[in-house]
């Protein structure tokens, strides 16, 4: 197995005897080769940053068809990845990573092959509101307009779920639609994938679980 470290991410001690690839803080495509290319046996690869590094190694694995690799997540703070995973940070995530077992867990996807492994979220320009529709499967999350739509993976099927959400306060657990695939269409949405925002408005964008899952070592 090869531990991947993105920028400053802390590597707790029960790493320090595995192979290390210093990466940036979202790692570069020729860094994630560099680890598959010395990955070993086992076929592990453990990553200390954040989501967005983690979407980042898990789309590298989808395009270059390494989605048999085992894929273990250590950070620091509970982010919305390890919400949605059940995944524990610091010290034992590191632990689990090195002892864990793999499932494989539905992987989360657009259309540009970017993979989703904890929160998407669309407003309008200048973080207004945003107008459109979005449909989750053949259930309508919302048409007209909204302050923002959320959209998230799931550990089980059907994969993906999606919420009209407020900015502040609790969403019920009848707020959100499950589904295969979200959808969305707008007169221009500002989107944040995984914490990294897009530098032009988009009018459509969808998210879907692929044909094949990814490996996720979790609790």
């Amino acid at each position: 197995m090869i531990v991947i470290r993105c920028g400053a991410a802390p590597v707790p001690p029960v790493l320090a005897e595995h192979p290390r690839v210093n990466g940036d803080e979202v790692p570069s495509t020729g860094q994630i080769n560099t680890a598959l290319r010395d990955v070993g046996p086992r076929r592990r690869i453990l990553l200390c940053g954040d989501d967005a590094g983690l979407a980042a190694l898990v789309s590298r694995l989808l395009r270059t068809e390494n989605l048999d690799v085992e894929v273990a997540y250590v950070t620091g703070d509970p982010t919305p990845c390890t919400v949605a995973y059940g995944l524990p940070t610091g010290s034992a995530a590191a632990r689990l990573g090195v002892d864990g077992t793999a499932a494989e867990v539905p992987l989360i996807r657009d259309e540009t092959g970017t993979v989703l492994v904890g929160e998407a979220t669309a407003t309008g320009p200048g973080d207004g509101p945003l107008v459109g529709e979005a449909y989750a499967d053949d259930a309508c999350v919302f048409s007209g307009q909204i302050e923002r739509l959320t959209v998230q993976p799931t550990r089980d099927l059907p994969g993906v779920r999606a919420t009209a959400g407020r900015r502040r306060g609790l969403l019920r657990r009848t707020d959100w639609f499950e589904a295969r695939a979200v959808q969305l269409g707008t007169r221009a949405g500002i989107l944040s994938r995984d914490g990294v925002t897009g530098r032009r408005p988009v009018k459509r964008t969808s998210f879907y679980r692929h044909i094949d899952a990814w490996r996720l070592v979790s609790p």
